[in-house]
């Protein structure tokens, strides 16, 4: 347990801290299942409107520093890269 004024002030920013990043986080997880979820059901159009504010989560979570930016554009481009195969495969079917 902290002893020191500063100490304590610190743990009562780091948990303020802590709350703000974990809804962040939690937000891009979230929209990131949902648009791997459209993709399983071949719900494609669905799916690239979920995409897309998964990719504004992600972005919102760059931008306050709660991912590194390299994190968040490997997952957009893994997104995309799913989203352009169930779209060819139900095109060719």
């Amino acid at each position: 347990m902290a002893n020191t004024a500063s100490a304590k002030k610190q743990m009562r920013s780091s948990r303020r801290k802590r709350e703000r990043n974990r809804v962040l986080r939690s937000r891009a997880r979230t929209y990131i299942k949902k648009v791997k979820a459209l993709i399983e059901e071949g719900r494609i159009d669905e799916a690239r409107e979920m995409a897309r504010l998964a990719y504004s989560a992600l972005d919102k979570a760059v931008a306050k520093g709660v991912i590194h930016r390299n994190k968040a554009a490997r997952h957009k481009s893994r997104l995309m890269k799913r989203l352009e195969q169930a779209a060819k495969s139900l095109e060719a079917a």
